[in-house]
């Protein structure tokens, strides 16, 4: 296959829905760099930090499942530029409290819950909306181009400017991200969708019922079982990491909010390469394998990192790590959109993401424990060894293997519960 056959048309609604995620995604940036910085202002315990991060995770385990049947029963489009307009405003009343002086902890964690628990919902319905306005069999290609052009946008555009907008004031980078959400929802409300087309829910269908079946069918399939295994693995080691990583740059390293912000720029940069490496490993190796080399260079990027006390370390490891986290992504996701049918896209998406992502929150959690008790490089070097099993669970299904063009319709529309 050639890369122009798995190249999506940028008409039909594409082409506005890479915008709005750019630019959601460049005011997402601003806030998710600030935060554990403003947190860290507000107070040195480790734990209280990991908790700001681990708190934006738990809504996953709450309502993501739910999230993922309603967005199988509602108008997609409708449901994404709504949730946009509401966690809009919901940032540009914090961006007041923080401009006001009322920051806090408390006040983090809450804003934290409330944008996650939102976020069930937009990300399943985005994932389903997806494969209505691309062709099947070019999937992957419109990960790529959406996950590459948010990293271009939060990575390279949005992260480092967060140093000059703290210093115009704490309250700038959420007021910025407030203004994004606002302008993606008027982005995601003008496009033409047909409404989904839905067969009719059978006599007596409860969302308890329909939430079982997309659990039932993420377990029947083999591979996509086995890949949420070892995404959930990955997941707990990031955790770990991400909470950590304001005190790993600038309490081990003694790098200062300069150093932190290379290591946001350097994971932001590997991942923009990684957005184009991702097809091209796919269609050499397939989607899983790709999944098994990122996960095996990831690994040694985290043993650099928790090994060598150095800056110019941590950024090579950042930026290893980005390029094969995007790797691992695209394939992922394209993985899981491919395997499910058209009318379970949601919820199969949900019970992968909440069961994968369950261990984000653990994995925060975990790492301010070990960083408080072995030292700050140790949720690096745990991450190393999560990852590591990671890779080893995802050997027995290297074969057979997915691939890159689309499933016959049949085979996939057969995993599905009855």
């Amino acid at each position: 296959m050639t890369v122009s056959e798995g190249a999506p048309a940028w008409r039909g609604g594409f082409g506005r829905l890479w915008t709005a995620a750019v630019v959601s995604r460049f005011g997402d940036a601003l806030r998710t760099s600030a935060l554990p910085l403003l947190a860290a202002r507000l107070t040195g315990d480790p734990l209280a930090i990991a908790s700001v991060t681990a708190c934006g995770y738990v809504p996953w385990l709450l309502f993501g499942l739910l999230g993922g049947a309603v967005a199988d029963r509602v108008d997609q489009r409708r449901a994404m530029w709504a949730v946009d307009t509401v966690r809009g405003l919901l940032v540009a009343a914090f961006a007041l409290a923080v401009a006001l002086g009322h920051a806090s902890i408390p006040l983090l964690l809450l804003l934290a819950f409330a944008l996650t628990t939102l976020q069930t919902l937009f990300d399943n319905a985005s994932t389903a909306l997806l494969p209505s306005l691309v062709d099947r069999h070019a999937l992957g290609g419109a990960n790529a181009r959406l996950m590459t052009g948010q990293q271009i946008a939060g990575g390279l555009l949005g992260a480092p400017l967060v140093p000059l907008l703290l210093a115009a004031g704490a309250f700038m980078p959420f007021a910025a991200d407030a203004s994004t959400y606002l302008a993606a929802a008027a982005l995601v409300a003008s496009l033409r969708t047909r409404p989904p087309k839905r067969a009719p829910r059978p006599a007596g269908s409860t969302l308890r019922r329909e939430i079982g079946e997309g659990l039932r069918a993420l377990w029947q399939d083999r591979a996509l079982r086995t890949v949420c295994v070892a995404t959930l693995l990955c997941n707990i080691g990031m955790g770990a990491l991400i909470a950590t990583l304001v005190l790993h740059v600038t309490r081990w390293l003694h790098a200062g909010t300069a150093g932190y912000a290379a290591a946001m720029t350097a994971y932001s940069a590997g991942s923009i390469t990684g957005g184009f490496l991702a097809q091209r490993v796919a269609r050499r190796t397939g989607r899983i394998r790709a999944l098994l080399v990122a996960g095996t260079v990831q690994t040694s990027a985290l043993l650099l990192m928790g090994t060598v006390r150095h800056l110019g370390a941590l950024v090579a490891g950042m930026l290893l790590l980005g390029a094969m986290n995007m790797v691992w992504n695209v394939n992922q996701v394209t993985l899981m959109q491919q395997h499910a049918p058209e009318s379970m896209t949601g919820r199969i998406a949900a019970a992968f993401r909440t069961s994968s992502t369950s261990g984000a929150p653990l994995g925060a959690l975990l790492g301010g424990v070990v960083a408080g008790a072995y030292g700050l490089n140790g949720p690096a070097l745990l991450a190393a060894a999560l990852f590591g099993l990671a890779v080893t669970s995802l050997i027995p299904v290297r074969k057979p293997d997915v691939p890159v063009v689309a499933p016959q319709e049949s085979a996939t529309a057969g995993r599905a519960p009855s």
